[in-house]
C-alpha cells in the first residue's frame, strides 16, 4: 500500500501537472518514471533542457529511496548529474535504484534512456529523512 500511496503522491504534486509523466514503484528500492518530451521542453538549440534531465533523474532516485521509508518524506540534499547525450522528443524512462543507507541518509541512483534504449543521462543523489510525516501530505493515500 505504501508503494501505491507514493504513486498517488507523485501524481498529486502540482509540478507534475506541467509534464506528461507517471511513476511506477517496481519494488523495494526501485522506481520508474515515464515521460514524454516535446518542443515545450526545449532550450534555444532545439533539444530537451537540462532541467528535464534533473527532474526525471531526481524524482526516480527519490522515489526509489522513499520506498524504503514509510513514515517520513525524504528531501534531496545533493544530486550529481551527468548528461550523456541530447534528446529531442519522444518517450523517455528514468529508472531509480536505492544504493545504500536506511536510517537518516539514503543514497540512490537513476539513469535516463530514450525510446531506443540509449542512455541520455545518469545521476546519483543523497536523500535525508525530513520531519514531514508522509501521512500528513494530502496526496499520500495508503
Amino acid at each position: 500500500m505504501h508503494w501505491r500511496a507514493l504513486e498517488a503522491l507523485y501524481a498529486s504534486a502540482p509540478i507534475n501537472r506541467l509534464f506528461d509523466s507517471s511513476l511506477a514503484v517496481l519494488g523495494d528500492g526501485r522506481a520508474r518514471i515515464t515521460f514524454t518530451i516535446d518542443e515545450r521542453h526545449f532550450h534555444a538549440a532545439g533539444a530537451a533542457h537540462g532541467t528535464i534531465y534533473f527532474k526525471m533523474l531526481d524524482d526516480a532516485a527519490f522515489y526509489a529511496a522513499n520506498t524504503l521509508v514509510s513514515d517520513r518524506f525524504l528531501l534531496t540534499t545533493s544530486f550529481n548529474l551527468h548528461f550523456t547525450r541530447p534528446v529531442k522528443s519522444g518517450k523517455i524512462i528514468a529508472e531509480g535504484r536505492w544504493i545504500s543507507g536506511r536510517r537518516r541518509v539514503l543514497v540512490a541512483e537513476a539513469n535516463l534512456v530514450d525510446e531506443e534504449g540509449e542512455e541520455i543521462g545518469r545521476g546519483t543523489g543523497t536523500f535525508m529523512r525530513s520531519h514531514i510525516p508522509l501521512s500528513s501530505l494530502p496526496g499520500y493515500r495508503p
